[in-house]
């Protein structure tokens, strides 16, 4: 099983990612993650990216396009993948649905994890708060919100009204637990 989350900052996708990948015992791929165990390996891909995140800059769409396809061929993925946090942008949809395309793979669910910028907010301080995080700043919380509304939503549309069959909007305010038992009756709807 192929399926891709969407969702701003603070809907819970990631939770809700961990859980699923839990369940249907395929790999979670965060971009974080992602990004994170390629930096361990010794090529030339990882070197570019160690000089990429040392210098502050954020990581190309290019670089990121490269490194989530390795990672989707890999044997781990053989059974299918979540992708979370990927794509973002525009240049990494098309990438995605290209390589998809050329791999001759089926996504097979396609989950939007709803949240509004209040809730959003609201999350991610109370979030800062308990896990004494220090980066999470109203500011911060705004950009990145922004940042989400601008780049992301509009893929998001995109996907929606391009794959209404595989499509599934879910409100992101609700008990974790009923968010998950929604995701797992669409998941059972293959």
């Amino acid at each position: 099983m192929r399926i891709i989350f969407f969702g701003p900052p603070g809907a819970g996708k990631g939770t809700q990612a961990k859980l699923l990948s839990s369940y249907l015992d395929i790999p979670h791929l965060s971009t974080g993650e992602v990004l994170r165990s390629k930096l361990n390996e010794k090529d030339e891909l990882s070197n570019k990216l160690k000089h990429v995140m040392t210098s502050g800059n954020l990581v190309s769409d290019e670089i990121l396009n490269k490194i989530v396809s390795i990672t989707l061929l890999t044997d781990n993925c053989k059974k299918g993948f979540i992708l979370d946090g990927y794509p973002r942008t525009i240049v990494q949809s098309e990438y995605l649905n290209s390589f998809i395309d050329k791999q001759d793979m089926i996504v097979n669910k396609i989950i939007n994890i709803d949240l509004d910028d209040k809730n959003i907010e609201n999350r991610i301080t109370l979030r800062s708060r308990t896990e004494n995080r220090t980066d999470d700043s109203l500011e911060v919380i705004r950009t990145r919100i922004i940042k989400y509304n601008n780049e992301t939503k509009p893929i998001v549309q995109f996907y929606k009204s391009k794959y209404p069959l595989i499509f599934f909007e879910l409100n992101g305010d609700q008990k974790i637990e009923k968010i998950h038992s929604e995701i797992i009756n669409i998941v059972k709807k293959c």
